[in-house]
């Protein structure tokens, strides 16, 4: 068993303004990063079906972020989220990636998954694009694994800065599905507070700015991964946004890199604990390229060793 490495050529079709943060080149780096990672197992990832899409969004939003693309220059659906001509095809290969992704991992042909691609998808709604998202891939792939896969109890960490208001929307009334989040408050999109609960199945953990690696282990240890473990999941789903690094530009976070190493290692000691070890990570935020590019390949090379 080793490491699934779920990237596509389409997540450098979709353009953003200029300066914009959420560009090509974050996952350009990303890429550069992972390109020399020895013993994995490097797929494509394929586009979503609709069929998949309609598990968090009702067909009219589809067809209306479909049709939304322009054929030249940009479309803004709000004002940070844009599209250009190649957008709605890396939108599907990233939703797409994170179905596929749990195939691998739940079929047995890798031992985890890590899903480089973009658009994010953490803050898509069910039917509102937010916060340079269009789908909400990870929340997807959560159903996908119950749908297709028959489990029963799935988790989704997720550690970007800012809050996961689309997954969180998608999954909030499925007890099925355990989400525990930590995120900077005062930040956009404003929501994650503690008082958001869902139906017992929400776990949100805010912290102050400026709040460094200390507060941000303790919240995992002490709320977050001893929530998710009482889920006993049967997947374990990472959110990874690495924005919380303190070299980001768009939060006052001040982690290390070696954070996420350590959160990395508690959510595989999660999954060997309750899943068989199996784990899917996909990438959110991350917008500092340097930072983005160390945090990611820093993840992944943990992946790599645990997976096998």
């Amino acid at each position: 068993m080793t490491l699934a490495l779920f990237t596509h050529p389409a997540s450098r079709g979709h353009h953003t303004p200029p300066g914009h943060p959420e560009r090509v080149q974050r996952i350009e780096a990303v890429e550069a990063a992972l390109e020399d990672l020895p013993d994995i197992d490097r797929r494509t990832a394929p586009a979503a079906e609709e069929a998949l899409l309609r598990l968090a969004h009702p067909q009219s939003y589809i067809d209306r972020v479909k049709g939304a693309e322009p054929a030249e220059g940009w479309a803004s659906l709000d004002a940070d989220t844009h599209m250009s001509p190649g957008t709605y095809a890396a939108a599907l290969h990233a939703a797409g990636g994170c179905a596929a992704a749990v195939d691998a991992v739940l079929g047995g042909e890798a031992g985890m998954a890590f899903v480089a691609t973009r658009p994010p998808g953490h803050h898509a709604e069910i039917a509102k694009p937010m916060g340079f998202c269009f789908f909400s891939n990870v929340a997807l792939a959560a159903l996908h694994a119950m749908e297709a896969h028959g489990l029963e109890r799935v988790a989704i960490a997720d550690f970007d800065v800012h809050h996961g208001n689309g997954t969180q929307a998608v999954i909030e009334k499925d007890g099925r599905i355990a989400f525990a989040s930590s995120q900077q408050m005062p930040l956009w999109p404003g929501s994650g507070g503690r008082d958001e609960t869902g139906v017992g199945n929400v776990f949100n953990g805010p912290l102050d700015p400026g709040s460094g690696g200390a507060a941000f282990r303790t919240l995992w240890e002490r709320e977050l991964l001893p929530a998710l473990d009482a889920h006993a999941p049967q997947l374990i789903l990472v959110s990874a946004g690495f924005d919380a690094h303190r070299a980001d530009p768009l939060a006052e976070l001040q982690l290390e890199g070696e954070v996420f190493v350590l959160i990395t290692e508690a959510l595989c000691d999660l999954a060997d604990a309750h899943a068989g070890g199996r784990l899917v990570s996909a990438l959110e935020g991350g917008y500092d390229l340097g930072a983005l590019a160390a945090s990611a390949a820093a993840q992944a090379g943990v992946l790599k060793e645990r997976a096998g």
